[in-house]
């Protein structure tokens, strides 16, 4: 079997949709080692180091850009139809959009969430996004997405196209590995408060943190002064969440921090005293994975895929409901044994999430799909 990897959207920057593509596609091409895998870099990232022991793995760099979308699909245009017309490729899977249609084999397509054509706003940029997710989804031989919500969002969109759910991983052994000296030079070098409350995700509407700014101001006029600490890169939002923290005059509750490592976020989780995620909108949510992982206490909106990931297992708020979000807040950091039934429950959660179980999802949908054939 001849596997290839559209890998032009990766490059240095973290995001989930990275981790998952390193952490299942390492595992896949171990447990693989009969199949050729081809992967194809953007011309701004090297993708071999990601995998540098495989030995059934051949890299082509091509000349699309990871960021940049009318470059990358100018540069898709002039590429894509004569680099994949000699390769044979039976299975043909790619990360974004648009979709590249495989001449030869099966093309896959993996969704993380449908934001350009689901939230309710509209613009130019939007109606464009829309239209161009909308046609690849339709030419795609079949859709992978990450959650039984997300499956959902799509069938209600495309009622016809076959879609498998295959959920997000994460290395959980890589948390709670860091010595204490590790752990206060990061806390130290950001100047982290003794006790927060944290945030994780790319600061942008969705994210809802202007509420979780109000949520904040509400404990602190109640007497509770609990520090909140936000990191994610800024995507939009980062000017509008500072205004609000400043009009709020909240400067000296709230921290902001961007461009981390991931050891250095690892050792943030290990500090803080609740993790919140008051989203509106998540195709999945890898950040809960990663807070179950450092043994954290969470509390979440009331979102259908959170409530997936976690069973219904958690304390959930209304993500348009700043009040319901501070009695939640109050309720867990009150009580030690709720803390401590938190905690123990995503302990054993997140073994489900293991990148190795989920790699053999992968192995068995490239089955099924040339099977159908």
């Amino acid at each position: 079997m001849k596997i290839g990897l559209n890998a032009t959207c990766f490059n240095d920057r973290p995001s989930g949709a990275k981790q998952r593509f390193i952490g299942i596609y390492g595992e896949l091409i171990k447990r693989m080692s009969d199949a050729e895998f081809v992967i194809y870099e953007p011309s701004d990232c090297s993708i071999s180091p990601w995998f540098e022991h495989a030995e059934n793995v051949t890299y082509i760099k091509t000349p699309i850009p990871s960021e940049g979308r009318i470059r990358k699909y100018i540069s898709g245009m002039r590429y894509w139809r004569s680099a994949l017309a000699n390769e044979n490729i039976d299975i043909f899977e790619q990360f974004n959009f648009p979709i590249v249609k495989s001449p030869t084999g099966k093309t896959l397509l993996t969704v993380h969430d449908l934001r350009w054509v689901d939230l309710d706003s509209w613009n130019i940029l939007r109606t464009v996004h829309s239209r161009i997710i909308k046609r690849s989804i339709k030419a795609a031989d079949h859709i992978v997405t990450v959650s039984e919500a997300m499956k959902d969002v799509i069938r209600q969109f495309f009622s016809g196209v076959p879609v498998s759910v295959i959920y997000n991983g994460l290395n959980a052994e890589s948390f709670n590995t860091f010595a204490k000296e590790e752990v206060l030079a990061v806390s130290s070098r950001y100047k982290l408060p003794e006790r927060f409350i944290l945030a994780v995700g790319h600061l942008e509407p969705r994210k809802n943190y202007l509420r979780l700014v109000e949520a904040i101001s509400i404990l602190r006029d109640e007497g509770h002064h609990l520090h909140l600490v936000i990191i994610g890169n800024d995507s939009g939002e980062r000017n509008k969440i500072e205004e609000k923290i400043g009009a709020e005059n909240l400067v000296g509750l709230i921290k902001i921090i961007s461009g981390l490592t991931n050891a250095e976020v690892r050792c943030i989780y290990e500090e803080c005293s609740l993790v919140v995620f008051p989203s509106v909108y998540e195709g999945f949510g890898i950040p809960i994975l990663e807070a179950m992982a450092a043994e954290r206490p969470i509390i979440l909106s009331n979102i259908p895929v959170f409530r997936e990931i976690t069973r219904d297992k958690y304390i959930y708020f209304s993500s348009d409901r700043v009040d319901e979000m501070v009695l939640t807040i109050k309720k867990v950091l009150l009580s030690d044994s709720e803390k401590s039934r938190l905690v123990e429950y995503g302990r054993q959660r997140v073994k489900e999430f293991d990148f190795k179980s989920i790699s053999t999802k992968v192995e068995e949908l490239y089955s099924s799909v040339l099977s159908d054939e």
